[in-house]
């Protein structure tokens, strides 16, 4: 009753601003009593505000992280009783789409950003694309080295070009890869500064090469030690571990790498038939 009797006093008022105001009046009006829940309509009350707030959100009215209306001012702002808004929000929370913190209210759920990582743009392209600032610190300096046994490895009991990065978007370590170089395709690359470089732009630009195909193994693992710590996880924390192998005309497998990411964060995806070099 109380939310049939907000809706037409509503009304009245609309009417006597837009005789008032004129047609931008008309305009804003219009679109404010889209915002009304209507309490004739077979559609719970409940679910209406949750469309009206989602709609909010889709909008951007309501951004990522934004904390929306307690249930006590919704209950207030639509004529309804505070269990109904309370119905309401329970309703996205269940979807994921709010989440409630204790003692300070309710927020828009902080969605994770899909980030290609596996594109042929490389790694600060892919996270750029997605309006990420991605900053990057090396842990290795490039060198050409020993590789150790690794079953896995194409350049084990050989040597390589090795490196170390960590990857940060607004300090937050996400990602950490470890490149091993074809000896003989990337002569002299130990005299480049690799600190907030492209690697794929490295391999394009000075040594005219482009990875012609490839292949990818996917695991979930966990790290320790000196990786745990790079990455600020625990032991416990599962990390997204991923062994790639890029072919060139020049060679196969001219670059190897082994990637640790942190997936609280982000989403990694890769799109079909594409690969990356860094």
């Amino acid at each position: 009753m109380a939310s049939c009797l907000v809706f037409i006093n509503y009304l009245c008022a609309l009417c006597v601003s837009s005789e008032a105001g004129g047609e931008d009046t008309d305009v804003a009006s219009y679109e404010a009593i889209l915002e009304m829940l209507n309490p004739q309509s077979p559609i719970p009350l409940y679910h209406q505000l949750a469309d009206l707030l989602l709609s909010r959100i889709r909008s951007g009215d309501y951004p990522d992280g934004s904390k929306i209306p307690s249930e006590t001012e919704l209950a207030r702002t639509y004529g309804i009783g505070r269990p109904t808004a309370r119905q309401a929000t329970d309703q996205l929370v269940q979807k994921r789409l709010l989440v409630r913190k204790r003692g300070s209210g309710t927020y828009v759920r902080q969605t994770k950003k899909d980030v290609d990582l596996f594109s042929f743009a490389g790694t600060i392209a892919s996270f750029h694309k997605q309006g990420i600032t991605l900053t990057t610190r090396i842990l290795e300096k490039i060198r050409l080295k020993a590789v150790r046994n690794d079953t896995e490895n194409p350049f084990a009991n050989g040597k390589a070009y090795v490196f170390s990065r960590l990857s940060l978007v607004e300090g937050t370590p996400v990602l950490v890869e470890d490149f091993y170089l074809h000896e003989a395709l990337f002569p002299g690359i130990d005299r480049i500064d690799m600190a907030d470089q492209s690697l794929s732009r490295i391999v394009n630009e000075q040594y005219y090469m482009r990875p012609e195909g490839g292949k990818q193994n996917f695991r979930i693992g966990h790290v320790s030690g000196r990786r745990a710590i790079q990455l600020e996880v625990s032991e416990q924390t599962p990390i997204l571990m991923v062994k790639r192998f890029l072919d060139f005309p020049q060679a196969e497998k001219g670059i190897y790498s082994e990637l640790f990411c942190r997936t609280d964060r982000f989403v990694f995806s890769q799109i079909l038939g594409e690969s990356a070099d860094g």
